[in-house]
């Protein structure tokens, strides 16, 4: 039996005079189907030798004169024909990645102009809302993520804070900005620590961070003096949460709960945060940690002088009562106001030097001398327990860099170290019950985890 010879060469090597010329029906199989690239996963599958006959439900391809369809042809005409544009999609051009870091004194036109970046293009985008907000805020260390082709900007990256990014892409109109959200994910995790010389020893010892350690220091400030108060054996526990993004951790977050042992006295603390987002921490009953007052308003290396009604004035030489507890700390360390008042007075006050009172309701002022300088509070001004009123200095008739803190109630002065110190109030009552429930499960993990530690520490002194 005769085959009608086909159109199409079977060397496929054309003479240099003449090209062989594509069959009707070839372009019909090779686009009319609308698969060329199925046909090409196909074709490439078989060999280049006659096939053996199909099965019966198996279609047969031919050309548009009966002749056997050539596979190989087909596979060099599919890829002759495939659109440009698919290979330009598959393999987008490259662009240029740039990381950009603000040093002192540096500019964004500075930087751009150093990297051959477009300069009317960082001139558009500092006319977007949200692209002004954040130039105008640069400071050292801010970093930017770059794409550019050979200098011309197609997207910019900076982050603004743990949860929020700044996000610039180029737009067929121009540019676009817009804040996107950084998600982050919060893990709960739980330690404790037994203090053999000082809290950051056993800190570091449990594994902490010196901010969890600090945060616990700073739950407690109230109740425990951690200078004076601190003894061999005192032990804490602590549930904290950690931050991590994108699988990778970040830093540590707020305590959930703590507890601390000191001198047989323990001491518990559970944060909650309201519906206005306001947080703080209360005992299990509901009352605040918090004193209307801190215990001690600066963070201090030793006590230089205790409140002594008999002392001999260092200077002076004579018998001159000391009505307040003198705290040295290096010159220059934040002095912060005790509680929430007023300022009565803010100048220089004889031997005190540098001087500021607080009136704190109607009964008790405190007073903060021989400031190096002072931090924003003007007469008149009111303050927030914690807020930096001045810095430690050594002005006024003193001999080393120091804070003298003085409280008086009802115009007595009173031992700012033993002084009752008024309650914060409690948790509000309408949050009470809804506190009292988030309490009950925080306490029986803590609980659950303290004798499985307490069984662990007993098992190791086997």
């Amino acid at each position: 039996m005769h085959r009608p010879v086909s159109p199409l060469l079977h060397d496929y090597k054309p003479s240099a005079a003449e090209k062989p010329k594509k069959s009707r029906a070839l372009q019909w199989f090779v686009f009319g189907l609308g698969i060329p690239l199925a046909g090409l996963a196909f074709v490439s599958t078989l060999t280049t030798t006659a096939p053996p006959a199909p099965p019966p439900d198996e279609p047969v391809i031919t050309a548009a004169d009966g002749s056997d369809f050539d596979r190989e042809t087909a596979v060099e005409l599919v890829y002759a024909e495939m659109p440009l544009v698919l290979v330009d999609a598959i393999n987008p051009p490259p662009y240029q990645k740039l990381n950009l870091t603000i040093g002192r004194g540096d500019t964004l036109d500075k930087l751009f102009r150093k990297h051959d970046l477009d300069l009317g293009q960082l001139s558009e985008i500092a006319k977007l809302d949200e692209a002004r907000k954040r130039f105008r805020k640069l400071k050292p260390g801010d970093q930017f993520e770059i794409t550019h082709d050979q200098g011309e900007l197609v997207s910019m990256y900076s982050n603004l804070s743990l949860t929020s990014a700044l996000k610039i892409e180029r737009a067929e109109s121009g540019f676009k900005a817009e804040i996107i959200d950084r998600p982050i994910e919060k893990r709960k995790r739980l330690a404790y620590g037994t203090i053999q010389t000082s809290l950051f020893e056993s800190a570091a010892d449990a594994g902490l961070s010196d901010r969890v350690i600090m945060n616990i220091a700073g739950i407690f400030a109230w109740d425990v003096d951690f200078v004076l108060d601190i003894r061999s054996g005192d032990n804490y526990y602590v549930q904290y949460e950690e931050i991590w993004q994108d699988g990778e951790y970040v830093t540590d977050g707020e305590i959930v709960a703590a507890e601390f042992n000191n001198n047989g006295r323990t001491h518990q603390a559970i944060r909650f945060t309201d519906d206005e987002g306001r947080s703080d921490y209360y005992t299990p009953d509901g009352h605040s940690v918090r004193k209307a007052f801190l215990r001690a308003p600066v963070d201090f290396t030793r006590i230089s002088s205790n409140f002594n009604p008999q002392r001999r004035h260092p200077i002076l030489n004579t018998i001159r009562a000391h009505r307040g507890v003198d705290y040295a700390a290096p010159r220059g360390t934040p002095i912060k106001a005790a509680g929430d008042g007023k300022v009565i007075f803010r100048g220089v006050k004889g031997g005190y030097g540098n001087t500021i009172i607080l009136q704190h309701g109607g009964n008790i002022t405190t007073l903060y001398a021989h400031m190096s300088r002072f931090a924003g509070a003007r007469i008149g001004s009111r303050v927030r327990q914690g807020q930096t009123i001045g810095y430690v200095g050594a002005t006024g008739l003193a001999t080393a860099n120091h804070l003298h803190y003085e409280y008086r109630l009802n115009g007595v002065h009173r031992n700012p170290r033993t002084v009752e110190l008024p309650q914060a109030s409690p948790i509000d009552q309408r949050y009470r019950e809804q506190f009292l429930a988030t309490v009950k499960p925080i306490l029986q993990e803590l609980e659950k985890f303290k004798k499985t530690e307490l069984a662990s520490v007993a098992y190791s002194n086997k």
